[in-house]
């Protein structure tokens, strides 16, 4: 049977026909994406490939909003962790050429890192590093606000001990593994980051719109980045140095060149067989840039991965028993891609799907009927929260203990949408019709009453 994982805060659409994949009118991948786009939460690239040729590539929005200047399928975007596969494919490259094996330890090639005589290459590509993320430090904003190197960003780690026993576990994204996957590249070729991944990577596959933003001077083919701004606003993002994500966030490509690279990787000789195996290994779920999973939905083995930075968000789905890959590229601060490629590649399948349809402002007593503070666990995202659920003029939002503003989209009822990190949330009501819990994602709250 077609698989029916349906989420709270979305309509399913049936398609006719069974879970095979059948002709598809391109007109549906349209009108799917159309209501991201109007609400202010899409706007980007999107491409589905199947055998090696396009099903459906279209651009929207603008690349810049000031100067109305739209996206195209040139426009150069930030991918975020996406870039990851990059790095990744480079390290790779370093392997097939003898320079590296994957069992090498770290301490053998940079000196001074914390463990490093116990992570192994594999352990870094793999992220069951161990070691203390920079994204985690007390002052990265600050980090984020001046030009770095690679081996700047793995001095500012230096100090800090191992989370955890290298090799054994999946704590979290590691962004300083790869950090330090970049160093070393640039220790094994003598060259910077940029340079080695244009040698290693992105001239043997033939991705000429592809680069690694060094913060140079920006491309004049680059799109801009945008964030949310209330419910359903914009507003550029914050301005950020890219380098200072070196490694794990710092590629700028276009949907095709993307999907390009998704080619190579899996096929053709740009990787030994062996470190071809490697990445698409069913073991362990994540590795060498990809989150790898066995799919009810998709019912096969998936290759998946999204990102996000300040003005930025990316998603790419790889099915290679259908030989599809899906591109989802926005210069919107939203995790909205994600879901967005995973309907459309269910959509290219005759699978069912989630379509978006966001409702109209609400009234003043529906606005006050839903608010509240309520307690989460320690399970939540944030450990032990208390998050509050406001009104802010004519919208709704959440403020979290950090001092972020999520506005939540409304759905009807008491369903909404997070539009900052784009989950799920619904209010729960007593029989007096006032709220006693708040389930954001998978995790409820419960509310706090005053005493």
């Amino acid at each position: 049977m077609c698989a029916r994982a349906i989420r709270p805060a979305v309509v399913l659409v049936l398609l006719a026909g069974s879970c095979l994949a059948q002709p598809v009118d391109k007109a549906a991948f349209d009108s799917y994406i159309t209501p991201y786009v109007r609400s202010g939460n899409f706007s980007g690239n999107v491409l589905i490939e199947k055998n090696g040729k396009a099903l459906f590539a279209k651009s929207y929005g603008f690349a810049d909003r000031e100067q109305q200047l739209p996206n195209s399928t040139n426009t150069r975007l930030h991918i975020a962790s996406v870039s990851m596969g990059f790095t990744a494919a480079a390290v790779l490259r370093l392997v097939d050429q003898g320079s590296l094996e994957l069992g090498t330890h770290v301490s053998e090639v940079i000196l001074g890192i914390p463990g490093g005589e116990k992570i192994a290459i594999r352990d870094l590509l793999e992220e069951r590093s161990g070691l203390p993320d920079i994204n985690e430090l007390p002052d990265y904003s600050n980090i984020l606000q001046e030009h770095q190197t690679a081996q700047n960003l793995i001095d500012k780690i230096k100090g800090h001990p191992l989370l955890f026993e290298p090799g054994t576990k999946f704590l979290h994204e590691e962004h300083s593994a790869y950090n330090l996957l970049a160093l070393i590249v640039e220790k094994k070729t003598g060259l910077t980051f940029g340079a080695a991944i244009e040698r290693l990577v992105f001239r043997p596959t033939g991705l000429s719109r592809s680069s690694i933003d060094d913060d140079g001077k920006p491309s004049p083919e680059a799109a801009k980045g945008y964030q949310p701004k209330g419910v359903d606003g914009l507003e550029p993002a914050t301005a950020i140095h890219w380098s200072a994500k070196t490694g794990n966030a710092s590629v700028v490509t276009t949907a095709d060149d993307e999907s390009r690279f998704v080619r190579a990787i899996f096929a053709g000789d740009f990787l030994s067989k062996t470190s071809r195996d490697a990445v698409a290994g069913a073991s362990p779920r994540v590795g060498y840039g990809w989150f790898r999973s066995p799919s009810d939905r998709y019912h096969q083995m998936t290759y998946y991965m999204n990102g996000r930075a300040p003005g930025f968000a990316s998603f790419v789905l790889h099915l290679p028993q259908e030989k599809m890959t899906v591109v989802v590229f926005s210069n919107i601060y939203s995790s909205a891609t994600t879901t967005i490629g995973n309907d459309l590649a269910a959509i290219a399948l005759g699978l069912p799907y989630q379509g978006f349809h966001p409702d109209q402002k609400l009234s003043a007593e529906q606005l006050r009927r839903s608010t509240g503070e309520f307690q989460f666990g320690d399970d939540f995202y944030q450990k032990n929260a208390k998050v509050r659920l406001a009104a802010d003029g004519t919208e709704l939002s959440l403020h979290w203990p950090s001092g972020d503003i999520s506005p939540l989209i409304w759905l009807g009822g008491d369903r909404f949408m997070d539009r900052a990190y784009w989950e799920p949330v619904t209010v729960e009501r007593g029989a007096d019709g006032l709220t006693n819990a708040l389930v954001y994602d998978r995790f409820r709250g419960s509310a706090i009453r005053p005493k």
